[in-house]
């Protein structure tokens, strides 16, 4: 589909190396799709000087004009609601050209049979003017690469692409986006995933990451070095593919921790997840979900 309009990958990834993100691998599930690729990496000083590598190690790796690499200052006093994560979105948004805007946190992945899926959508996208946004389906793996956690307190689609100048911004903790006005998209959905790895690190990684992230919205004050992995409802084994890209960070990054053997720990508050699961199951519809987007008929 070479008479596709252009499309602009954009990502923001902040100690990439130090909380063991795919973030290498999640811009080259880019490269399939994007004509341009804006990365922004986050620092800690307003000098821009200090980092984990990150920025070298993605300035060694993405050269060539496809490629736009930025760096951005990320203020230690903005911990309130991860708001922060929205502002270094909409950093590397600004520098998008293209008409239509692809974007992934650092561990989200495309896989590479679900490129031609994304452009058969902007494709219908492009003969509906009233379309702003593409929702994608997501996988998320917890604990290990093999496990994926479906309930209803995971979301279950977001939007991932829209199009490009029509005052369209990251929403609050970056989950989702949204007009200026704050007024959802109106979106289509594509049948591709969104590869999403954020929770199948190794313990001690994801201990990092956890107080990393605990600060972002609690106080830059905030540790918590309770963290582990526990089988809690909602876990199902993982019987698809990965993407192609994503082979050797799981060879290196593979959990020896087989966490469905572990005794399930269930509370109270779990029975309300169970009867909208078995609702779900039941009707193919999850009653009263929340959605960042407006999802238009066909």
């Amino acid at each position: 589909m070479s008479d596709l309009p252009k499309i602009s990958g954009f990502t923001f990834i902040k100690n990439g190396i130090e909380l063991g993100y795919p973030f290498v691998e999640s811009i080259k599930s880019l490269e399939l799709l994007c004509d341009e690729i804006i990365i922004n990496v986050g620092f800690d000083g307003k000098d821009l000087k200090k980092d984990d590598g990150t920025f070298e190690l993605v300035s060694d790796l993405f050269k060539g004009p496809k490629f736009k690499i930025i760096k951005s200052w990320w203020d230690p006093e903005k911990t309130t609601a991860g708001l922060i994560l929205s502002e270094q979105t909409n950093i590397a948004l600004g520098y998008c050209s293209g008409e239509y805007c692809q974007y992934l946190q650092g561990d989200e992945v495309l896989h590479e049979n679900d490129i031609d899926l994304i452009r058969k959508s902007i494709v219908e996208m492009e003969k509906r003017n009233e379309v702003e946004g593409l929702v994608f389906n997501y996988t998320h793996f917890y604990g290990n690469v093999d496990i994926v956690k479906y309930t209803r307190n995971v979301y279950r689609r977001e939007v991932r692409l829209f199009r490009n100048n029509m005052g369209i911004k990251s929403w609050l903790d970056a989950q989702g986006f949204k007009t200026i006005g704050d007024k959802k998209l109106n979106c289509i959905q594509t049948s591709a995933s969104i590869f999403h790895y954020g929770w199948a690190r190794k313990e001690a990684v994801m201990q990092i990451k956890v107080n990393s992230f605990g600060k972002l919205y609690h106080g830059k004050s905030h540790e918590d070095n309770s963290f582990s992995y526990k089988r809690i409802w909602g876990l199902r084994p993982f019987k698809g593919s990965h993407p192609l890209v994503m082979n050797k960070w799981i060879t290196k990054n593979m959990n020896s921790l087989d966490i469905m053997s572990l005794k399930l720990d269930f509370k109270l508050r779990d029975l309300g997840l169970v009867f909208s699961d078995y609702l779900e199951k039941l009707t193919g519809h999850r009653f009263g979900e929340y959605k960042n987007y407006k999802m238009l008929k066909d």
